[in-house]
């Protein structure tokens, strides 16, 4: 089979691999849906050798790209049983395998792993963009019949993560959310937040994801690029009181200080984004308001489940975060567009 590789510098290979057969307490997937995720694009952008390297992937190690897989289980290893997963089913991978043991793996949080986390997909072992995937049995949660194979894939990582940000800051129904950030994570807390009942302040730097922003039901849009003062903008917002709470999905660093300046005395921020750095005067940001600040790293396997669920339930149009859909031979046309993050999310469809 072929499958997608970052082989550096925005450059991109369709490799020949052989295809996989599972081992015991294995499955082997057809992948129906495997989505593009703005993490990707660390690899993708990385000095060739170079994210390989950091990542503890030898030079010649290939591994394909894609960690939001979603397709159904075609083959499955010795000493798997069907109520784990049988063929025919419809299932997402939390695309982390752990020990499978300690205390993280056994409830489902796999990244938390006390020994590490053994793999990645589609970072440090071979991903979803491809025709297969082999995972571990443990790994897969199953697929509501209700959602699309798309909506699965969404939910196996940036759906999934807005979810569980959402679910660490405890947001109710009559609260004020700022979310800053609209690219795939953001604008998926933004559509959650609102089903939730929550009013929505969407902040981007492009005009283009703001539009799409309300369409996900943001009640209020804040371009910083044109604002002077982002804080103010948020306070004026929310009679002067600030946010009950905040998302930062940007990675930006003065988009992190803001969202903790700009919750309300008790308020609570969340940082989701990945990497960086953030500079905050502890006493008047912090101490003196009693915030209180999250980190949250994408979801449990009962996190993805019970997202899943909601989306089902509440009918909400994940499939709306797409506005393209790909093969796998248009992979290079697919990233370079996505590079830009001026676009909503991108599929792969096998």
């Amino acid at each position: 089979m072929k499958g997608v590789v970052f082989t550096g510098d925005r450059q991109i290979e369709l490799r020949e691999f052989a295809d996989p057969t599972p081992g015991p307490g294995e499955v082997v997937l057809e992948i129906k849906a495997s989505g593009m995720c703005g993490s990707d694009l660390k690899l993708y952008r990385a000095a060739a050798g170079e994210a390989a390297k950091a990542l503890g992937i030898g030079e010649s190690g290939a591994v394909i790209a894609g960690h939001e897989p979603c397709g159904v289980v075609v083959a499955v290893g010795a000493g798997v049983s069907e109520r784990r997963a049988r063929v025919g089913q419809r299932v997402m991978v939390h695309h982390y395998r752990g020990c499978g043991v300690c205390p993280h793996c056994s409830t489902g949080w796999m990244q938390l792993c006390v020994d590490g986390v053994a793999e990645v997909y589609g970072v440090t072992g071979h991903g979803g963009h491809a025709p297969y995937m082999k995972a571990p049995a443990r790994t897969l949660v199953n697929l509501p019949d209700e959602l699309s194979f798309e909506t699965g894939a969404a939910i196996s990582c940036g759906t999934g993560t807005a979810w569980g940000a959402l679910q660490r800051l405890d947001l109710k129904g009559d609260q004020t959310i700022a979310i800053f950030g609209q690219g795939p994570v953001g604008l998926s807390a933004t559509q959650l937040a609102a089903a939730m009942g929550a009013r929505v302040i969407a902040l981007d730097v492009s005009d283009e994801r703001l539009a799409r922003a309300r369409e996900f039901g943001a009640d209020v849009l804040i371009n910083p690029a044109s604002v002077q003062d982002v804080v103010g903008a948020i306070r004026e917002a929310t009679h002067g009181l600030g946010a009950h709470a905040t998302l930062d999905a940007s990675s930006s660093a003065e988009a992190r200080r803001q969202s903790v300046q700009s919750v309300r005395t008790w308020g609570k921020a969340c940082f989701v984004g990945e990497g960086g750095h953030v500079t905050l005067d502890v006493s008047p940001d912090m101490l003196r308001r009693q915030v209180t600040i999250i980190g949250s790293w994408t979801f449990s396997t009962i996190g993805q489940a019970e997202c899943a669920t909601y989306v089902a339930d509440r009918r909400i149009d994940v499939d709306h975060l797409f506005t393209h859909r790909w093969k796998l031979d248009q992979a290079e046309e697919a990233y370079r567009l996505f590079d830009r993050q001026t676009t909503g999310k991108g599929v792969f469809l096998t």
